[in-house]
């Protein structure tokens, strides 16, 4: 959009000519011709089923383009400023790694009707509710045609069309937002206090700890894994199908996980660490520093989660349950003290490049094959202890 904006051309009219660019692209042309000839499928139903499908496809087209203009949108004005582009990596991994657990969180029980054969999303009719969503509403309407049904098939038109008017709406809004704030300088944050100076102990490792705190608070890289034990339990939780052990395993997993960039932690603290090697600090007080602060940081998750837990799956109210819960917190904080013990040897012997903290989508050179490697040997060096 900014090439136009020499033209001054109103937002609407510009966002309008945008989409219509895109469906007369070569994309859309040939995804409205794919799904054009899946109307042939119908063919044994009922004429009126191949010629509703010949008018969903393009329909189909129009909202899976609206929503991709959207998402574009969006994405583009989040990533103008630092703290964007941070939102904007944790979000893409999460939504990746959801994306990827999809078909086990829908998928039955393989072996159905032994002890393990709980309900899962799948007995709710996955496609039925993905029918009532932008993504399913236009090849649902053929059915509707076939019940008879005119309530739900004026129902899903209706989807459509409020996609089709929220997306233009967010994208001219995203579009007028980057006319206006481009080139204007980011606002300056509100520093009070010290911060995590103020409380971390009075000594050369206190201060240390202290700014391993607020490089950890900033760094969208390694942000990331200290979400996967939510991540973690969560997803159990949507596979567990009635069996709580299953969520409780979530919490060893995260623990487990949750180091993995702590094993290459010098070369993410970057800077930070080249100033200490400047200032002469002695190697003990590094390695008090950062186990003060990443084994603070376990007690407190892990602690808290396994609360979570015990409110999710209601083990609380039973001896046994509360036995289980409070075994598995145990387990979890073993197995995560023992990945930052690991983390801390391999993180000063086995570094690797890393992208830079404004640029974490970014590969640096020689990274592949040391990151396809070194991280396992902190991952299954801490379950020897």
């Amino acid at each position: 959009p900014h090439r136009f904006a020499l033209y001054g051309i109103p937002d609407r009219k510009l966002q309008l000519g945008m989409l219509l660019g895109g469906l007369s692209g070569l994309p859309a042309i040939c995804g409205t011709l794919a799904l054009m000839l899946w109307s042939l499928a119908y063919r044994w139903m009922s004429v009126g089923m191949v010629v509703m499908q010949l008018i969903a496809a393009p329909l189909a087209i129009i909202t899976m383009m609206s929503l991709a203009k959207l998402v574009i949108s969006a994405s583009t004005t989040l990533v103008r400023s630092k703290r964007g582009k941070n939102a904007f990596y944790l979000i893409a991994m999460i939504v990746f790694i959801v994306l990827c657990q999809l078909p086990n969180i829908t998928d039955t029980p393989a072996d159905s009707g032994s002890l393990y054969d709980f309900p899962s999303l799948t007995d709710l009719s996955v496609a039925d509710a993905l029918s009532w969503t932008p993504f399913g509403a236009a090849f649902q309407l053929p059915y509707d045609l076939l019940t008879g049904n005119p309530f739900l098939f004026v129902a899903r038109l209706a989807i459509l069309a409020v996609t089709w008017v929220v997306c233009f709406v967010g994208c001219v809004w995203c579009l007028r937002h980057d006319r206006v704030t481009v080139g204007a300088p980011e606002r300056a944050a509100k520093v009070c206090g010290i911060g995590a100076f103020g409380w971390m102990p009075d000594s050369t490792s206190g201060a240390m700890s202290a700014r391993l705190l607020t490089y950890l608070r900033r760094d969208p890289r390694q942000i990331l894994l200290f979400v996967m034990p939510v991540l973690f339990v969560a997803l159990f939780a949507l596979q567990s199908r009635g069996i709580t052990i299953v969520i409780w395993q979530g919490l060893i997993w995260g623990g487990w996980m949750m180091q993995m960039t702590e094993g290459n932690g010098l070369a993410y603290d970057g800077r930070g660490f080249t100033m200490e090697v400047l200032a002469g600090v002695r190697g003990w007080d590094d390695r008090r520093s950062r186990m003060r602060v990443f084994a603070s940081i376990n007690v407190i998750y892990m602690v808290v989660l396994g609360l979570a837990c015990f409110v999710l799956t209601g083990d609380w109210r039973t001896a046994d349950g509360l036995l289980l819960g409070v075994t598995f917190i145990c387990l979890a904080l073993g197995v995560s003290f023992s990945s930052i013990g690991v983390a801390e040897i391999t993180n000063c012997s086995l570094m690797y490049p890393v992208p830079s903290m404004d640029k974490p989508f970014s590969t640096p050179q020689g990274r592949a094959v040391a990151q396809g490697l070194f991280p396992f040997v902190q991952l299954f060096g801490c379950l020897i202890p």
